[in-house]
């Protein structure tokens, strides 16, 4: 519980308390506080106990450190195997390259080809690569779609 208080912030509390409350109360505040402690705790203890009672057998391996989010969230990773399968599939997608691909296809940049461009002696035409532009009298190719 106090595991983060170090010798000199101790020594500084002991010091205070005394100040404080006097060497000759000290001792009853002590045990006030002790007692309050310990039923607090008790209660604490039964109020649980009502809970899993009242939860039934399905939620006996039920624990209230669970209800914190980030514990919760912890246990569910630790415990799902599908994020296993999940980080592989991650790896083997590239999104960068996949990305760089499209933006090179769409500004007309060479890439490296993945698969050869010509197949049986024909060249098969790139429909992402900028065409020329039409001459000043000739209209742009009318696409019923696009309207």
């Amino acid at each position: 519980m106090f595991s983060d208080i170090g010798a000199l912030e101790l020594v500084t509390l002991v010091v205070l308390a005394v100040l404080i409350f006097g060497p000759d109360k000290l001792p009853k505040m002590i045990q006030d506080v002790s007692r309050f402690v310990r039923k607090i705790r008790e209660f604490s203890d039964s109020a649980k106990a009502d809970i899993r009672s009242e939860l039934g057998p399905e939620f006996k391996d039920f624990e209230f450190e669970d209800l914190n989010p980030k514990n919760f969230i912890r246990k569910q990773l630790a415990e799902n195997e599908d994020l296993k399968e999940l980080n592989e599939l991650r790896s083997s997608f590239d999104l960068k390259k996949e990305m760089n691909e499209v933006a090179d296809a769409v500004h007309g940049r060479e890439t490296a080809p993945a698969a050869p461009a010509a197949v049986n002696g024909s060249a098969t035409p790139d429909l992402l690569k900028k065409q020329d532009k039409p001459d000043a009298g000739e209209r742009p190719p009318y696409d019923s779609d696009a309207t």
